[in-house]
């Protein structure tokens, strides 16, 4: 793909998300979702061979359909409220048929079955930009209409996603797949608590997007497809293989790394508002996540493969210019529990 090309479509997906995140009209905003798939599709098929275009239709056939449901359910509310306000959705069957649209959106169970074959169809630098960027648009519907949703449907979306993107994980070898399913658990988390406090899950959003491109970033750097693959990165940079484990365990939650500090307030919240059975599910689901990432983490730094004569070794290249925002997300990913207090203020 030539780079204007490319430049044209990139600028198309952020104005699509932007139309969507200023919008205050049902239709701008389902304007705004639709540039955003239709930008996506070239993106995911500029490799050209058949797991590409398969993951461009799925990733369009799931896209479409939830982009279909959120105009349906904007006209059923306008049709009995006379109104396209986003923040104006008083209709019953219109916020159902919504929160399914918004979890198809994002991926969220049981609507999640073409994130991890998308993820794995597409390069490392798509999968980057479909589990964070492409986040951005329906969490703002969520923002916007969060009062009219249901509580109830929101919390067992994000505990079945919790769940389920835990006990997916499990048995990945494909870094791709395994991210998609680390992708559904964390979306799982910020559901859970957006109908109880959405500062949280504000909060909560942008940690994650930092740390998922931080650890993204490592894997493009490394050129690790597969967990076999984090077993020859030492060879590369040890630096970075040691940065990675720090971010793996990291998005696990681990204290005193930055990913404890949203795990902690969901879970301090929920028992707050006295929904221990929740806040139990959520804790261990956690663990069936973790699980996952301390395979990677010990794969990458804590193994040496073997060293025979067959053994393929990765070059040590001069290492790319767009390290800068490594090191700014990777700094954040680690060294930001410290500052909970501000944050909360």
């Amino acid at each position: 793909m030539s780079p204007q090309i490319f430049i044209i479509l990139l600028s198309s997906l952020a104005t699509g998300t932007i139309i969507t995140l200023t919008s205050h009209h049902w239709l701008m905003a389902w304007i705004g979702l639709e540039l955003n798939t239709l930008a996506m599709i070239p993106i995911i098929s500029t490799t050209h061979n058949p797991r590409a275009t398969e993951a461009a239709t799925k990733y369009f056939l799931a896209q479409a359909s939830a982009s279909a449901m959120i105009l349906f359910s904007s006209m059923i509310n306008a049709w009995q409220t006379g109104t396209w306000d986003i923040t104006n959705l008083s209709s019953e069957p219109s916020h159902i048929l919504l929160t399914m649209a918004l979890a198809m959106k994002l991926g969220l169970v049981p609507m999640h079955f073409w994130l991890p074959e998308v993820l794995q169809g597409s390069t490392m630098t798509t999968a980057l930009i479909i589990v964070t960027w492409q986040k951005l648009a329906p969490m703002a519907l969520i923002y916007l209409t969060i009062n009219n949703l249901s509580t109830m449907i929101l919390i067992l979306l994000g505990l079945m996603s919790s769940i389920i993107g835990g006990w997916g994980g499990l048995n990945q070898t494909q870094t791709r797949k395994i991210m998609a399913f680390s992708s559904i658990a964390h979306l799982g988390w910020m559901i859970t608590v957006s109908s109880i406090m959405i500062n949280i899950m504000i909060m909560n959003l942008i940690i994650y997007l930092i740390m998922t491109t931080a650890l993204f970033y490592s894997l493009i750097l490394s050129k690790s497809k597969t967990i076999q693959d984090t077993t020859t990165a030492w060879t590369l940079s040890p630096t970075l293989t040691t940065m990675m484990m720090i971010l793996l365990l990291s998005l696990g939650g681990l204290p005193p790394l930055t990913g404890f500090m949203p795990k902690w307030l969901i879970l301090e919240e929920l028992v707050i508002q006295n929904l221990i059975p929740a806040a139990t599910t959520l804790a261990v689901s956690a663990l069936l996540s973790l699980f996952f990432y301390l395979r990677l983490a010990y794969t990458t730094t804590l193994t040496l493969s073997p060293n025979t004569i067959q053994t393929k070794f990765k070059w040590r290249f001069k290492l790319k210019p767009a390290m800068f925002f490594m090191a700014a997300f990777s700094t954040i990913s680690i060294l930001l529990l410290p500052l909970t207090p501000l944050m909360l203020m």
